[in-house]
């Protein structure tokens, strides 16, 4: 249907070329009559806007109207397609890594209980990231045992010190 509600009867021939075949059979369930409909309703589209006597005269600019709305909407398709294979890879990473963090942080405690001085190592590293700047001060337990020999050897050192001369 013309602009100006006169019928139209038009023939029309669209040429395709299959760029991967893999996605052509695999994501579209028929991609010839996929875009036969493209094709149709693009050149109902532009003949709609435009009356009978530029129908019969200006063939060559319908044509270039048709050609370009067909180029935009399947780089729109590309550009949709390429959107979502990226995301789906991002995700796919990210969920990767996830894993990946998820079994290290369950071996992480197997492996740091095997000799006590690790976790001693590991509690000292996150103080360091704690303390951001000098000004901090931060206070922690010590078990005492640890204490202990520094304890017998200031008290015996202070006693030679200050005992009776």
């Amino acid at each position: 249907m013309a602009r100006d509600n006169v019928s139209v009867k038009v023939n029309a021939v669209v040429y395709l070329r299959v760029i991967d075949p893999q996605k052509a059979i695999i994501q579209v369930e028929d991609h010839l009559a996929a875009t036969s409909q493209l094709g149709q309703i693009t050149l109902r589209s532009v003949l709609g806007q435009h009356g009978l006597d530029e129908v019969l005269a200006e063939r060559d600019k319908l044509n270039d109207d048709v050609w370009r709305i067909l180029d935009e909407s399947m780089i729109r398709a590309t550009d949709r397609q390429g959107k979502a294979e990226r995301a789906r890879r991002a995700k796919t990473i990210h969920a990767e890594g996830g894993m990946q963090a998820a079994e290290k942080l369950t071996d992480e405690p197997r492996i740091l209980a095997a000799p006590p001085q690790a976790i001693q190592l590991r509690h000292l590293e996150n103080l360091t990231s704690v303390a951001g700047d000098k000004t901090s001060t931060i206070v922690f337990p010590m078990p005492i045992d640890l204490l202990a020999p520094l304890l017998k050897l200031d008290k015996g050192s202070i006693l030679k010190t200050t005992g009776p001369a």
